[in-house]
């Protein structure tokens, strides 16, 4: 009698141990997954923007050359003012200013270079670096093109959060700079950009 009831308790025992064992192991098949859906959950592409720790003279920060997303300054300006030395309706890099669903934008080349296309939040055009302007050197501002003197003033000066869609091209910009050395601004820009690229870009 005593035999035949140790042999049920060891059995009772076995049955729960087995029974606990399992909950055990279903409980931690349970928590892998759900941490492992976590950690995917938070996993998100998002635009990327690093600052450099400094700011220009308008106190506007600076950005490392992989930002997608920065916080600028935005100018307006027109052919329309006859600034001496610019060519009537062309840009800097040769081609018409443009003002339609694609936009013509002035900036510091060694910022921005020629041929970066970019979104304005809150606004449906897209916006195309293809000019420069000597006020511009050493700033992270915009200059934005209007076709008339009215566009430009209602526009006047504020501060836009722009999305990078392409990157232009620091060794286009410091080709087409090279030739204009003799003008500080240009000067400016091209050391700048050769700093960047080191000495190969004097070679292009």
């Amino acid at each position: 009698m005593i035999t035949k009831n140790n042999f049920i308790k060891s059995a009772v025992a076995l049955l729960i141990g087995s029974s606990l064992t399992s909950c055990a192991l279903n409980d931690s098949s349970s928590s892998t997954a759900t941490s492992h859906t976590k950690k995917t959950s938070v996993t998100k592409v998002s635009n990327y923007s690093k600052k450099t720790g400094t700011r220009d003279k308008h106190g506007m920060p600076t950005y490392t050359d992989g930002s997608r997303t920065r916080y600028l300054r935005a100018t307006a300006y027109s052919h329309m003012e006859h600034e001496a030395g610019a060519p009537g309706r062309m840009t800097a890099s040769g081609t018409r200013l443009k003002f339609g669903s694609l936009r013509s934008v002035a900036a510091d080349w060694s910022r921005l270079p020629l041929g970066t296309k970019f979104k304005i939040e809150g606004m449906p055009a897209t916006y195309i670096v293809d000019d420069y302007g000597s006020a511009l050197i050493g700033t992270n501002t915009i200059d934005m093109f209007y076709p008339s003197i009215r566009g430009m003033r209602n526009w006047g000066t504020r501060k836009v959060t722009i999305h990078i869609i392409k990157m232009g091209s620091f060794e286009r910009s410091a080709r087409l700079l090279k030739g204009r050395i003799k003008h500080p601004h240009c000067r400016k820009m091209y050391y700048a950009i050769k700093r960047k690229l080191g000495h190969s870009v004097a070679k292009n």
